[in-house]
């Protein structure tokens, strides 16, 4: 494969995480209270690095669950990226961005409770040791965000 722009973007990923969740208890509603729980995750690179794919063990304190992701490096240079969510059936509709200035910035369209909203997706802190993951809706046509979740990763040392 010819090494294009964005090729191993999502290769300080890859490895075994613990990590730390913070979800906001209700979304869109103005809420400040956050639930805090662990998780897992292990994630690799596909395609000679055009790809990337994780696999999460979400220990929410309602009841745990899977949840994975599939990332794809398009002919353009950015990343599309896919959630699966072991309660739902079929996958999310694709998240579309990139990488600029050491932070990655992904869109996409998804619903909550009924009514479509705007999703972005941020990835921070990308060191080998401690990234950030945040995912943030909004009902408003992308003038305001609220941020969601947060997911804050922690490497398992070998």
């Amino acid at each position: 494969m010819t090494e294009r722009a964005g090729m191993h973007a999502f290769a300080f990923q890859t490895g075994d995480w613990v990590v730390r969740h913070r979800q906001l208890r209700q979304r869109l509603v103005n809420d400040d209270q956050w639930l805090e729980f662990k998780g897992t995750c292990r994630a690799w690179e596909l395609l000679d690095g055009a790809g990337n794919a994780d696999d999460h063990w979400i220990g929410k304190p309602e009841g745990h669950y899977g949840a994975a992701t599939i990332r794809r490096l398009e002919p353009d240079g950015s990343w599309s990226i896919w959630w699966i969510d072991s309660r739902l059936s079929g996958l999310d509709a694709p998240m579309r961005g990139r990488f600029e200035n050491g932070v990655g910035t992904f869109f996409g369209k998804a619903e909550h409770e009924g009514k479509p909203v705007d999703v972005r997706f941020i990835w921070s802190r990308l060191t080998e040791k401690s990234p950030r993951w945040e995912q943030a809706f909004s009902a408003d046509g992308q003038v305001t965000w609220e941020t969601n979740w947060i997911m804050d990763f922690d490497r398992v040392k070998s």
